[in-house]
C-alpha cells in the first residue's frame, strides 16, 4: 500500500503580508479622515444658509406691509439658533449675520465665522456674503 502524503497549503499570513495590508490600511485612512472632516465641515455650514433662507419670506411680507426691514423679533417665531449657529444678529439696516459656535461645537474651519445675508429693498432679493476666512472648499453655494 502506498502512502499518500497530502501537501499542506499556506496556514496564516506571512510578516510581510500583514505588514503591507496594514500599510495599505493607513493610505486609505490618511486620504479619508480629511475627506471626511471637509464633509462634515460643508454639511455644518449649510445650517447658516438654511436658517437665514427661513427669514426670506417672514422679511419680505414685513417689508411688503411695512415699508421698512424689520428686526429680530419682528420676524415672528423664526429660528435664530441651531446646533452649529450660535445665533442670527440683525444689523440695524438691512444685514441678517448667522455666526457659527467656537471649536469644539463645530468644525475649527468654521469656529466663530459668519454668514451674512443681505435684504436688497429696491427688488426684494437676497445676497450672501461669507467671512472671507472661510476655506472655499466648505462654504454654503448660496456664497459661491
Amino acid at each position: 500500500m502506498q502512502e499518500v502524503k497530502m501537501n499542506r497549503g499556506q496556514q496564516g499570513f506571512t510578516l510581510i503580508e500583514l505588514m503591507i495590508v496594514v500599510a495599505i490600511i493607513g493610505i486609505l485612512a490618511a486620504v479619508a479622515i480629511p475627506a471626511y472632516q471637509d464633509y462634515t465641515a460643508r454639511a455644518q455650514a449649510a445650517e447658516a444658509a438654511t436658517l437665514l433662507a427661513g427669514l426670506k419670506t417672514p422679511i419680505v411680507e414685513y417689508y411688503s406691509t411695512n415699508g421698512t426691514v424689520p428686526a429680530k423679533d419682528e420676524l415672528g417665531n423664526a429660528t435664530f439658533i441651531g446646533k452649529y449657529v450660535s445665533t442670527i444678529t440683525f444689523d440695524g439696516t438691512d444685514t441678517y449675520s448667522a455666526t457659527f459656535k467656537g471649536a469644539g461645537s463645530v468644525s475649527a474651519k468654521l469656529a466663530g465665522l459668519d454668514v451674512d445675508m443681505q435684504f436688497n429693498t429696491s427688488d426684494n432679493t437676497f445676497t450672501y456674503t461669507c467671512d472671507s476666512g472661510m476655506d472655499e472648499g466648505i462654504k454654503p453655494k448660496v456664497c459661491n
